[in-house]
């Protein structure tokens, strides 16, 4: 047998990944590049997970599912599914009516988007939560200073159905008794939450929640499209309105603003967000957050700007990734 030069651990302990060598009972985890000590706990979504001998043991509790719509028509998915649809009439962005006109459901949330600054794209200006099957009681509540546009979130209840609203920092938050929760930022942000009941059963902009994004695209017909537009287009609450034919480039349209909306979105791709680009990928926000600057060329251009960060800031926090961007020069 013949020498091989290098480091090797003594019998019985094992190499660290970090040139040490520890017992097997001390071995490291590693998640998104990052070492953890044996023992060390993460958050992975609504779960704990410990670092035992090398392995990650997690607990199995089933979480909630989130659905973001923001800034000017963009869509994250209940199952992480990132898209880009511009139309300008009421959709449907999630209900649990799907299937035949005779199914029933407990809820629907209807979003209005209309067209914001001067270059066809939309924002949701208006969302309208059905809760129970018939409504009666109709809650209103809006804010009529939000640029761009004036945003209203409506409630309807049925009378069996409990609903509790409540102010948390920037944002009113909705809840019903039916495992339903808007979060609203009162501008052009709204997260839908969905409690792990609704699994595989709800439908419309915001997908199927049954935790594969390749599936999300189900047009109202129950057909799987690949294309956003179709797709999108399907859950117009009113025939009346025009169907999108085409993906709207405001950075072609407006080339002034492209230099100034690269310049100031850069800080998702900069050393701020750092400690989660590992985590969350930050291309899709980057790109969101350009074309918001360039579409916002009616006013509200700063705002457009901070609610596309903050989506990203967002998603960094869900992944346990906490990142203080906001500055006094800064939104």
């Amino acid at each position: 047998t013949e020498c091989v030069s290098g480091c090797v651990c003594p019998e019985g302990l094992f190499d660290d990944g970090r040139g040490g060598c520890v017992e097997q009972k001390d071995c490291p985890c590693i998640h998104n590049n990052e070492w953890y000590s044996s023992g060390d706990k993460i958050k992975v979504d609504c779960n704990t997970c410990t670092c035992q001998k090398g392995v990650w043991k997690c607990t199995e509790d089933v979480c909630y599912g989130t659905c973001m719509i923001y800034g000017s028509g963009h869509y994250n998915t209940f199952d992480g599914k990132f898209y880009d649809f511009d139309g300008s009439c009421e959709y449907v962005a999630t209900q649990d009516f799907c299937g035949d006109k005779n199914s029933s459901g407990s809820f629907s949330i209807i979003t209005e988007n209309v067209p914001c600054g001067t270059t066809g794209v939309t924002c949701s200006k208006a969302i309208k939560m059905f809760l129970g099957v018939s409504s009666q009681v109709m809650k209103t509540l809006s804010n009529r200073s939000a640029s761009p546009l004036p945003a209203i979130l409506e409630v309807i209840p049925e009378s069996e159905l409990l609903y509790w609203n409540r102010t948390v920092g920037l944002y009113l938050v909705i809840e019903a008794s039916n495992g339903v929760m808007l979060i609203w930022d009162k501008k052009t942000t709204v997260f839908i939450k969905l409690s792990p009941d609704y699994k595989g059963k709800v439908c419309g902009l915001c997908g199927n929640f049954d935790d594969k994004a390749n599936n999300d695209f189900t047009t109202r017909s129950g057909l799987q499209d690949n294309n956003p537009l179709n797709f999108g287009n399907s859950w117009k609450q009113s025939p009346m309105c025009p169907d999108v034919t085409q993906e709207i480039k405001p950075c072609d349209l407006k080339p002034h603003r492209k230099s100034w909306a690269e310049k100031e979105c850069s800080i998702i791709q900069s050393e701020v967000f750092e400690i989660c680009h590992s985590k969350v990928d930050p291309l899709p926000y980057y790109e969101a957050c350009v074309h918001d600057a360039c579409s916002c060329d009616s006013g509200g251009d700063c705002e457009c700007f901070c609610s596309a960060v903050a989506a990203y800031a967002q998603e960094c926090i869900k992944a346990e990734a906490c990142v203080f961007w906001r500055t006094p020069d800064i939104c």
